[in-house]
């Protein structure tokens, strides 16, 4: 079926909002992967690139906050399902050239529904994490490209985005 006919889950049949029932489904490995940047002045890059950032290490508390927003991602969106994550992990790629850093976040649990939003989470809010930490000397930062790279498990099957 083509992902514009798809019935939308989260609708009952009035139109109105409503959690999806997750009950029948079974419960399998899944796992989603999601990725976002951050684009700064080179200066800015630089403070991150050699850890001297006058709040500490950026991207140390970064991953902790990407990895906290997966585990909370049901208190944040409110049709969310709460999951019993059982990984979540954050890498942070640095790119000089675009004064930029890529956060690459993965989630996995074994259960009846995706982790597709615990890993958009978890790239955004470390993405934010970042960007407080150095908003005292760069406000024109931009969080940009957030989205889906890869999805597996579930009735639904695989997702991965094609590269460009």
């Amino acid at each position: 079926m083509a992902s514009s006919s798809r019935k939308l889950t989260h609708l009952d049949a009035r139109g109105a909002a409503r959690m999806v029932d997750v009950g029948a489904k079974a419960r399998t490995h899944r796992v989603a992967v999601a990725s976002g940047r951050i684009v700064m002045r080179a200066q800015t890059f630089r403070l991150i690139a050699s850890g001297r950032a006058k709040k500490g290490d950026v991207l140390a508390v970064a991953r902790v906050a990407a990895i906290q927003a997966a585990k909370r991602t049901a208190e944040l969106i409110p049709l969310a399902h709460p999951i019993a994550i059982t990984r979540a992990s954050v890498e942070f790629e640095l790119d000089a050239r675009r004064s930029s850093v890529k956060a690459v976040a993965r989630v996995e649990c074994r259960g009846r529904t995706g982790v597709e939003m615990e890993a958009l989470a978890a790239a955004a809010i470390g993405l934010l994490t970042i960007y407080d930490m150095l908003k005292a000397v760069d406000r024109g930062m931009t969080i940009t490209e957030l989205r889906l790279e890869e999805k597996r498990g579930g009735k639904s099957g695989v997702f991965r985005r094609m590269k460009r």
